[in-house]
């Protein structure tokens, strides 16, 4: 192959890798941004708190409901077809937030948003994998939990600054030029790949039966244990340690910013060292560092904390990368949808779980639901009960995967 042709070609892949991270920059930013304005939408629309809370749980809600029919539909019509359908209706959600005369009209165009997400976050991993080859995989993986945290961390920064220059509506419409830019690279530069619809229908519960199951029971493990340091984190920073928000902010900000930076380095070690040795690792860092965020924080106070999530964090990116490519590898073509929808279905039924679940066990160290008259102590012995309790899911999650592991250091 001529030099010319190399580098169109290298090009062109540039080209697909930047329109599917920035889908994937909408849907994490989506999950973020509007956390930040739940204060500003109960006093425009004079609601309670529990009534404004709806506008971020609808589209998690829909998100999570939707991401296996995502892919399902991918699989059947087309991964590209799919994915413009989903910038096309997130582009439309992001509008009629933007304009919402009332609060349940902002609820239904939010769960509306959610089901584009889910398009989005299913579809482009699918297709991120079909376009990395097998040596560069991880990679790829990795690329996406960079994108993904970085959306993430960008979410409640971007959103405070529109809050105070444009007010809660330009939150949303500030997502319709970024939607509509997606939408058209995706439809000049990703490629329309071949459509099997006469698949065999019983091979997505072939490969579920045979491999993916750990894989995602391990997915929601881990899910869960990264949602309860998002959840617990700032209650144990601003009422057990009596740090001001500023200071609270700059802490939780930490955990994001690692993730951007050790996303894809922790792709190439899962090429370098092969998924299932990678995992491993990940997960060994997780047990350290959820054992060291119960311990070490009351012993040291802030920079116990802060030593906790170094560790915990790159531990997270390792394993996101190598559960991912772990799971994609190796599985027919046609269901790569189905399983990236998969995938992230578990991975959001985590995330409750850890909100809920988690937060529930917290309260439960703390002695009350009143944490803001609680004592200190009372905090920190609810910090420590709830990761201690995250150390042995953990736990769990390596008794899990060993099976796996056995034999397959290289896969």
């Amino acid at each position: 192959m001529s030099v010319g042709k190399l580098f169109t070609l290298a090009r062109k892949q540039a080209g697909v890798r930047f329109t599917l991270a920035l889908s994937m920059l909408m849907a994490s930013l989506g999950t973020s941004i509007a956390n930040i304005a739940l204060p500003a939408l109960a006093e425009a629309f004079m609601a309670p708190f529990s009534q404004v809370q709806a506008v971020v749980v609808a589209y998690l809600a829909t998100m999570t409901i939707m991401s296996v029919v995502a892919g399902r539909l991918g699989d059947r019509y087309g991964l590209k077809q799919m994915l413009i359908a989903g910038l096309g209706l997130f582009t439309v959600a992001a509008l009629s937030c933007g304009i919402a005369l009332n609060l349940w009209w902002l609820i239904g165009a939010r769960a509306l948003q959610g089901v584009g997400a889910a398009f989005l976050m299913t579809l482009v991993m699918a297709m991120m994998r079909q376009a990395a080859s097998e040596a560069r995989l991880g990679q790829a993986m990795g690329l996406l939990g960079t994108i993904s945290a970085l959306g993430t961390a960008l979410g409640p920064a971007f959103g405070g600054w529109l809050l105070l220059v444009t007010g809660w509506r330009g939150i949303f419409l500030i997502q319709l030029p970024l939607a509509l830019i997606a939408l058209i690279l995706a439809l000049w530069i990703l490629p329309t790949p071949t459509i099997n619809r006469k698949a065999p229908a019983p091979s997505v519960w072939q490969v579920l039966n045979a491999k993916l199951l750990p894989n995602l029971a391990i997915n929601l493990l881990v899910a869960a244990v990264m949602m309860a340091t998002l959840v617990i984190g700032p209650f144990y920073l601003g009422l057990g340690l009596g740090l001001r928000a500023t200071q609270v902010g700059l802490v939780m900000a930490i955990g994001p910013v690692i993730s951007i930076f050790s996303g894809v380095v922790s792709g190439k070690l899962v090429d370098t060292l092969g998924s299932h040795r990678t995992l491993l690792i990940g997960l060994m860092l997780l047990i350290v560092g959820t054992l060291l965020l119960a311990l070490l924080p009351n012993w040291v106070g802030m920079n116990g904390y802060i030593v906790s999530i170094i560790v915990l964090t790159p531990g997270y990116q390792l394993f996101q990368a190598a559960n991912n490519t772990a799971a994609l590898a190796n599985v027919p073509r046609h269901i790569h949808g189905t399983i990236a929808g998969l995938l992230g279905l578990a991975r959001n039924i985590g995330l409750i779980v850890g909100a809920s679940v988690m937060g529930a066990v917290f309260a439960l160290g703390v002695g009350t639901e009143d944490f803001i008259h609680a004592y200190p102590a009372a905090i920190a012995a609810g910090m420590r009960l709830t990761f201690l309790l995250a150390g042995g899911m953990m736990i769990i999650a390596i008794a899990i995967a060993v099976p796996q592991l056995t034999g397959k250091g290289t896969g």
